[in-house]
């Protein structure tokens, strides 16, 4: 009988925490939902100090940057296992409905921070007859 082979050689070791790194930062998980008012961006930082991030909107993408701090290196006699990213992280969403950016608010709670985009409001038009 034949086992399929892994893609990843690694991914035994490292498990999916070698997929939440690209380069030098690392991407934390993103939800991205609606509400009848409002869309909500909900991205998991926790060990993020709220001073330590930065939310910001350019057109139609959303980018949330910052960075977590890493264990006291210095106080380590013996690393057994490691698998919280520290260090530099980055997202972008394309949020791909309309929204208002001046109501745009971020909040930071229990590890979460949530990003709420006020979505436009439909605007009907009367159809006038000649």
């Amino acid at each position: 009988m034949s086992y399929p082979k892994r893609s990843d050689p690694f991914a035994e070791f490292y498990g999916e925490f070698a997929d939440r790194l690209r380069g030098d930062r690392w991407q934390p998980d993103v939800d991205v939902y609606e509400t009848p008012t409002d869309v909500l961006v909900r991205v998991e930082i926790a060990g993020v100090r709220s001073e330590d991030v930065r939310v910001t909107v350019d057109g139609d993408v959303l980018r949330i940057s910052g960075v977590r701090a890493s264990h006291d290196a210095a106080r380590v006699e013996r690393l057994h296992q490691m698998e919280i990213a520290a260090g530099p992280f980055e997202r972008r969403v394309r949020i791909s409905v309309p929204f208002e950016r001046e109501r745009v608010t971020a909040h930071l709670a229990d590890g979460f921070l949530t990003v709420s985009l006020g979505k436009k409001a439909r605007k009907t038009v009367e159809v006038s007859a000649e």
